[in-house]
């Protein structure tokens, strides 16, 4: 019995170490933040003030860099990322990426090892990241992709998952199938906020 125990009492530290959130160290005033992403960062099919990261600015009181391109892959990210990263100011990056990959049935793998790549960039400048999930899209709706949990494990970053399929499975809150609208984005910045504040030491 009292192996038994024991052997509870074990598993149960194991499991609160491995479903751990990881963290990021708190940002100063003066810090930026890079929204890094596609059309989602960009805020398509919306006012240029009602995308995400002008939201997060005014929630956060951070300058929020949108560096959001619209129908870009992960590999367009990734050839552009370098020259934004030389922004000393830049102590966050929120990473963004994979609908395009998704909709134009490019490589799993390729999207994975480009966002860890991505990734690598950001921590060697000293910059935390912040990763969302992306969904995966079918005739049966939005099913959760993996490699978003596998990449936030495999380099101890914070994941807001789930996210954009909560948005854009409402039509009250989206413009087009892929798209949130204004309400959708201000939803959006609102639950980036949340996460953040929920992840900062």
């Amino acid at each position: 019995m009292k192996f038994i125990a024991v052997f509870l009492l074990i598993a149960i530290v194991l499991f609160s170490i491995s479903t751990k959130e990881s963290t990021i160290q708190p940002l100063n005033p003066q810090d930026s933040i890079l929204a890094f992403g596609d059309s989602l960062t960009y805020g398509y099919n919306a006012n240029p003030n009602e995308s995400y990261p002008v939201i997060l600015s005014h929630l956060s009181g951070h300058k929020v860099i949108n560096a959001g391109n619209p129908a870009e892959t992960s590999h367009d990210g990734l050839r552009r990322l370098p020259k934004l990263l030389e922004d000393d100011s830049i102590k966050l990056m929120i990473l963004f990426f994979g609908g395009n990959d998704i909709m134009q049935g490019l490589s799993i793998q390729s999207l994975k090892s480009n966002l860890k790549t991505m990734i690598h960039m950001a921590k060697e400048k000293g910059i935390e990241v912040l990763l969302i999930s992306v969904p995966n899209l079918s005739l049966f709706g939005f099913s959760p992709l993996a490699l978003y949990e596998e990449i936030a494990e495999e380099e101890n970053i914070p994941l807001l998952l789930g996210m954009l399929a909560d948005i854009i499975s409402k039509p009250s809150l989206k413009s087009d199938q892929i798209h949130p609208n204004a309400k959708g984005y201000k939803i959006m910045a609102e639950k980036i906020y949340e996460k953040l504040k929920e992840i900062i030491l």
